[in-house]
């Protein structure tokens, strides 16, 4: 079976840190955060129509030179069989690989790591551990999000750990918690929330945390890391 690929952005300079890239965004998904903005691509993805591997790998051939990048998001990219031998076509080009994750799939993580597969990795901490049930809408057991981290911070690859902070589902307190548990890491960031065609409708009513407001958190949390950055 092809990768379903259903949406291809053709430049991005701010998918990939430090890079160019092309993104592409594969359907379905095992989470059901409230918040995501991609909601069509995880509730119908087969309403989209697929786009074909060959399309995206003769995008890199065609922008070799100006590209520098492929960002595989989603969705979730993991939960799809296809995906290592798709970006063993993407390395065989000499084209750098970063994959954006919720680390519910370690034993895909930890094959595309040993391959060589991707170069850096963005994994989503979506919550505190106690409260990820909740928060992500399914019963996902512990021990892979744990294993998950626990293969990035091993230093295999470049990587950072990023929380979306939604208020009224994450506090403040919920994010001190979070950078507490990941203290020690090379990189945590600070998303911004966005509310905007969120899978569960009364989150596009939801005001953002204000930029003082992640400023703060961000001075509480930046001595745990190696960098800890803000993203809007």
């Amino acid at each position: 079976m092809a990768l379903p690929i259903k949406g291809v952005q053709r430049l991005s300079l701010i998918d990939y840190p430090g890079r160019l890239c092309a993104t592409i965004f594969l359907g379905g998904c095992n989470f059901r955060c409230p918040y995501c903005y991609n909601s069509k691509l995880v509730l119908e993805p087969d309403s989209l129509p697929t786009i074909p591997e060959e399309e995206v790998l003769n995008l890199l051939r065609e922008r070799r030179g100006f590209l520098d990048g492929l960002c595989v998001g989603g969705g979730e990219p993991t939960i799809h069989r296809e995906l290592p031998d798709f970006l063993l076509r993407v390395k065989a080009l000499g084209v750098p690989v970063k994959l954006d994750t919720n680390g519910s799939r370690p034993r895909m993580l930890e094959e595309l790591l040993k391959r060589r597969l991707v170069d850096y990795v963005a994994m989503d901490i979506k919550a505190p551990l106690r409260r990820y049930h909740e928060v992500v809408g399914r019963e996902i057991p512990l021990s892979a999000i744990k294993k998950s981290i626990s293969l990035l911070r091993r230093g295999r690859v470049d990587y950072e750990f990023r929380t979306t902070v939604v208020p009224g589902l994450l506090s403040k307190e919920d994010v001190l918690e979070i950078a507490e548990f990941l203290r020690g890491s090379k990189r945590y960031v600070l998303q911004q929330f966005r509310p905007v065609r969120a899978l569960d409708p009364a989150f596009t009513r939801v005001k953002p945390y204000s930029r003082e407001e992640l400023q703060g958190l961000h001075d509480q949390v930046s001595h745990y890391f190696g960098e800890c950055k803000i993203r809007f």
